[in-house]
């Protein structure tokens, strides 16, 4: 499951934990959410498209968190798990809701 191998990398390779759900007790000032948006199937081997949100206190602040997530996801390639990644679109993604300053980048993941 893509997601679950996006999970340990990132665990791993951040400065913030991520999660799968948005965590309701406890909440860090930063961190990162893992969404599945979609996903298929090509000749058996699957694919993946996931969302990954980057929260933080401010604007600015997760701005410079999504500069991390993608510079530490172009190295995930090196996983065996990993077959192919592509950054598909990143972009602010505040909640205007809610004022939770978040950026979104989206990935294409082909995996084992």
């Amino acid at each position: 499951m893509a997601e679950l191998i996006v999970l340990n990398y990132l665990e791993e390779h951040m400065s913030v934990p991520a999660y799968m759900e948005k965590p309701t007790q406890n909440k860090p000032e930063r961190f990162l959410l893992i969404e599945r948006t979609g996903g298929g199937e090509t000749e058996h081997l699957p694919s993946a498209t996931l969302a990954i949100q980057s929260y933080a206190e401010s604007l600015y602040q997760a701005s410079v968190l999504n500069k991390e997530l993608k510079n530490v996801m172009k190295k995930i390639i090196a996983l065996d798990e990993i077959r192919g990644i592509t950054l598909n679109n990143d972009y602010n993604f505040t909640d205007t809701r809610t004022k939770e300053y978040r950026y979104q980048a989206v990935y294409d993941i082909r995996y084992y």
